[in-house]
């Protein structure tokens, strides 16, 4: 059986993935990690004559031993009841969600993509991700993570010579419409220094700003690239992020990625211990090539749907591969 954990709001991608596993013969359970709650019944045992891990969910019962493989879609945290007396929900959340991590760690001995610690890790270090990045010979923008306003007027005049844009290190939330809250890349320039004397309470990463042709979204399948192509260089609101690009209609174009940024990008997947993610990058006007950043559990769904990228359905091909 083949575990698909994702979360109860999960659609499209997540049933690509479950059709072409059942495709290939698998038997395929999906588990909303939201509902590991009352929601589901298990029963670990450990005893002198065995151990047993087991789960009923949805009104299928198996066990630990039953999982092949894992595919780490999302994991949401474990909902409360809403009727639930308020001085017990802490409880509930926090020993439910032990339980959800002892399962987990039961069947860590299979293939998963991703290992769960490893995504984790990953997704909160941007970091680690650009410093892995100049390690493959990618090409990187300088970059300062700070909370120091004189640091920021200082590489803003150094090393950005007033060419700067701000961003937050993680998402406030994640959708592939992108129509949710969010705080996108923006541009700082030399008026808007003296408006950082808040920055002690919300640390922010600066980078230098990059004068793009256009961005790239690129899905990282264990080796196979997908990559989509925006230009929405022409729109005020989105020229410094396409997610925001209001006052025109950016369409996904196919694109090829150089072999050599493949095998850049493939070194640098590898020596996170990433199987899967999703990556940003800008082809600058002079036509180079600049790594941002990847998201192991970032959103694909749209250039599957808009180029017919089969990419769901690699993500299950390879699965199996490592199974087999």
């Amino acid at each position: 059986m083949v575990l698909c954990i994702s979360h109860s709001n999960d659609f499209y991608t997540i049933d690509i993935v479950e059709k072409k596993l059942r495709e290939l013969g698998k038997d395929v359970l999906r588990l909303n990690s939201d509902q590991f709650s009352e929601l589901l019944s298990f029963e670990y045992k450990v005893n002198s004559e065995e151990t047993l891990v087991e789960v009923n969910y949805n009104d299928r019962k198996f066990t630990a031993q039953d999982v092949e493989a894992v595919w780490y879609r999302k994991l949401w945290g474990v909902s409360v009841p809403e009727d639930l007396d308020n001085s017990f929900k802490p409880i509930h959340k926090q020993e439910y969600t032990t339980m959800r991590n002892l399962f987990f760690e039961s069947i860590s001995h299979v293939p998963w993509m991703n290992i769960m610690d490893t995504d984790h890790k990953v997704g909160e270090n941007k970091f680690e991700q650009l410093n892995q990045a100049r390690k493959a010979g990618l090409i990187i923008p300088e970059s300062l993570f700070t909370n120091s306003q004189p640091q920021v007027i200082e590489f803003f005049h150094s090393t950005c010579k007033g060419r700067m844009i701000v961003k937050l290190h993680g998402a406030l939330s994640r959708s592939m419409s992108g129509n949710t809250p969010m705080f996108p890349t923006t541009v700082i320039r030399e008026e808007d220094l003296d408006n950082l004397d808040t920055l002690p309470y919300c640390p922010m990463i600066f980078q230098r700003e990059i004068e793009k042709s256009y961005e790239l979204r690129i899905a990282y399948v264990d080796g196979t690239f997908f990559a989509g192509k925006i230009n929405a260089t022409a729109s005020v609101t989105g020229k410094t992020d396409w997610r925001i690009a209001n006052d025109l209609q950016s369409t996904w174009e196919e694109y090829t990625l150089p072999e050599l940024v493949c095998m850049s990008l493939t070194a640098m997947m590898e020596n996170m211990g990433l199987l899967f993610g999703v990556i940003d990058m800008i082809r600058d006007s002079e036509g180079k090539y600049v790594f941002l950043e990847v998201n192991p559990q970032g959103e694909w769904g749209m250039i599957q749907r808009d180029l017919g990228y089969p990419i769901g359905e690699t993500i299950a091909e390879k699965l199996v591969a490592r199974i087999n």
